[in-house]
């Protein structure tokens, strides 16, 4: 027997903002810190990105990079215990913001072989999260708890 529901469309990249998608917050650390302990940060806080910041002697706070498990992964082929974040840090960084299409953000992933992007807010242009491939699939399934889908 036919079914007589409507079939759901599957998702689109372009019918989402990265708003939708990313994981929003800042975990992070200096270019300083060693390796190992930005490792333990993202067991710890269960995440595959750290930011890395630069708190420079002017008293200003610079974004300048960012860590992620395949650079911390990467890092291990040699002494992971003589190198930092500012070692490792994916420099400069690939941004996005929370306004831009997902079609957007998956273009420059691809462009940039990045696995994460920094999202920026639109109007500050601070960083206020991160995108990963993993979020782009959630949304692709389905699964993104931020997408029109799963909302109310």
């Amino acid at each position: 027997m036919a079914s007589t529901s409507p079939e759901k469309a599957p998702p689109s990249l372009t019918t989402y903002r990265v708003a939708d998608a990313m994981t929003t917050g800042l975990i992070s650390c200096t270019p300083e810190t060693p390796l190992r302990e930005v490792g333990g940060i993202m067991a710890q806080r269960h995440v595959h990105a750290v930011y890395v910041f630069d708190y420079g002697t002017d008293e200003v706070t610079e974004l300048w990079g960012l860590v992620s498990d395949f650079d911390l992964v990467a890092a291990t082929r040699g002494d992971i215990d003589q190198r930092s974040a500012g070692d490792s840090a994916v420099t400069p960084l690939v941004t996005v913001t929370s306004d831009d299409s997902l079609a957007r953000a998956s273009q420059l992933m691809t462009d940039y072989s990045v696995a994460h992007l920094a999202v920026l807010d639109p109007t500050t242009r601070l960083p206020i999260g991160v995108l990963s491939t993993l979020d782009l699939a959630r949304v692709l399934a389905g699964e993104s708890e931020h997408s029109p889908e799963r909302a109310g």
